[in-house]
């Protein structure tokens, strides 16, 4: 895990807080039983100062951005981890969770 530097800007300059506050979307780059119904205009809701830097990239399913592209959703073989809160992301997060309950690994 990696903190977000304190000095995190948008690209326009401007300075982003910290922690991590709000609504943002998800850049998917791979498909998960998981991420059914989950469209690209989906935003979702976190709250975090620090994000994941997986060694291996083949683990990343989505990508953030927020001054920095940061991985959001992993997954490897069983586990997967969002670093948004599903549970309070509307429509989309209750969607994934329904995706849980009827996944069959």
């Amino acid at each position: 895990m990696r903190a977000f530097p304190s000095d995190i800007q948008t690209a326009a300059g401007e300075p982003l807080k910290i922690p991590h506050m709000g609504w943002n979307g998800v850049q998917l780059k791979n498909f998960h039983p998981l991420l059914e119904g989950i469209c690209a205009e989906d935003e979702f809701y976190f709250v975090h100062g620090f994000y994941p830097e997986p060694a291996d990239a083949t683990c990343v399913l989505g990508v953030t951005d927020y001054g920095l592209a940061f991985a959001s959703i992993l997954a490897v073989e069983n586990l997967f981890a969002t670093q948004f809160h599903a549970e309070k992301s509307g429509r989309p997060g209750l969607r994934m969770l329904q995706n849980f309950c009827n996944w069959k690994p």
